[in-house]
């Protein structure tokens, strides 16, 4: 169970179906961190005292008897900032010629969604890069070294999905509930919560490895950045972790590179899954989601390093009994497991209700109480949210 979680109540919860359970796996094997720090100018502090040669890589080993755990996120894109009176033209990793696109188109629009026009909201931080969908156990380690640098941001890419025209699917965790996701990492990250800002894929989607650095130097005036070993930043995802490290040097911001949380141990009868062809068997997402589907949910809660929490809006058409409630699937906000019956579940609604059951099938989800004295008149509204916990 994840320190000073915010989810109310103990949860643990079991998944019934007529196929056999998955084998328990052994506990993920955490690597070392493998940090490089290219500096030219001396804003804030850094992991060390020692004295860093400007382009040079160095390897920045966890403090005595203590382990650590570590992530990496895959085909993650970026962005920064055009030349001045020119046009531009972009390239992909293959030297071919990208999209021709003048300096205004570039850099009219302001990074930040949910910042101000002066989007001096990142200031002097150091941002952890990434789509975060799942905010799993790697993201959190993300934002665990961005505080050991400095104060703690998490950058996150959205509209992806739509701007390549991939299938929509329905996130891993809902908006609503980020903050409170967020939140309970503050004791992994010096008792700070680090607050997350997002940027328009749309928005960024042709701009070069160099402009994106630039940006975040100029624009959002950051002093550092924290990303995993497979992160792939620019136009045609051209960019990596090395290339990343030498643009902040020139630049003048700190670069943190982190190797990838390894989930080597599990399997499904007895055979290594791989999830896609990316996967070399590190936490992500797509493993968060693919034990979603199975509907392992303890599994889902290593990943995540807490519970999984499925968000509903209670609306009119939904059925309400002494200690029954049944909502139908269009009220769910964020992804659900599989279909069949979880034992030991948590009802939340910003406190907690009480321990029930959940029965998820292709239409409508139905929450049994254990106490039938759970569900007062008026407890459930029309409009309100609900959360159920799985463990």
């Amino acid at each position: 169970m994840e320190r000073g979680a915010a989810a109310a109540g103990a949860l643990s919860c079991t998944f019934r179906s007529p196929s056999p359970s998955p084998t328990s796996p052994a506990a993920p094997h955490w690597r070392p961190l493998l940090g490089f720090r290219s500096r030219s100018r001396s804003r804030g502090r850094g992991w060390g005292q020692r004295a860093v040669v400007p382009g040079a890589p160095r390897l920045f080993l966890p403090p005595p008897c203590r382990r650590f755990r570590y992530c990496s996120q895959s085909k993650l894109l970026g962005m920064n900032k055009g030349q001045n009176r020119c046009s531009l033209a972009t390239f992909s990793s293959f030297g071919q010629s990208g999209i021709s696109l003048n300096n205004e188109d570039l850099v009219k629009d302001k990074l930040l969604i949910d910042c101000g026009e002066d989007q001096d909201c990142v200031i002097d931080g150091i941002v952890a890069l990434g789509k975060f969908d799942a905010l799993h156990i790697g993201h959190r380690e993300l934002a665990m070294y961005a505080s050991k640098a400095g104060t703690p941001f998490l950058l996150s890419f959205v509209g992806i999905a739509e701007v390549l025209g991939w299938e929509y699917r329905p996130p891993i965790v809902a908006q609503c509930d980020r903050k409170r996701v967020l939140t309970s990492w503050a004791p992994y990250c010096k008792n700070v919560v680090p607050i997350e800002y997002q940027v328009e894929f749309s928005k960024v989607r042709y701009l070069t490895p160099r402009q994106f650095v630039e940006r975040l130097s100029r624009d959002l005036k950051i002093q550092g950045v924290v990303a995993g070993e497979n992160y792939r930043f620019g136009y045609r995802a051209s960019g990596d972790a090395a290339e990343l490290v030498k643009l902040c040097e020139e630049f003048g911001l700190s670069a943190f590179i982190v190797r990838s949380v390894m989930d080597t141990a599990r399997s499904y009868n007895g055979v290594t899954t791989s999830v896609n062809s990316s996967d070399k068997g590190q936490v992500s997402s797509s493993r968060v989601r693919h034990a979603l589907a199975m509907g392992d949910m303890e599994y889902v809660s290593e990943l995540l390093g807490r519970k999984h929490r499925l968000v509903l809006t209670v609306k009119e058409n939904h059925l309400q009994e002494r200690k029954r409630i049944m909502l139908p699937k269009s009220c769910m906000l964020n992804m659900p497991p599989a279909d069949g019956l979880y034992e030991n579940c948590d009802l939340v609604n910003g406190g907690h209700l009480g321990l029930c059951r959940v029965i998820i099938n292709s239409e409508t989800i139905e929450i049994e109480m254990k106490d039938e004295n759970s569900l007062l008149p008026n407890t459930i509204q029309e409009n309100q949210q609900l959360g159920i916990e799985f463990g």
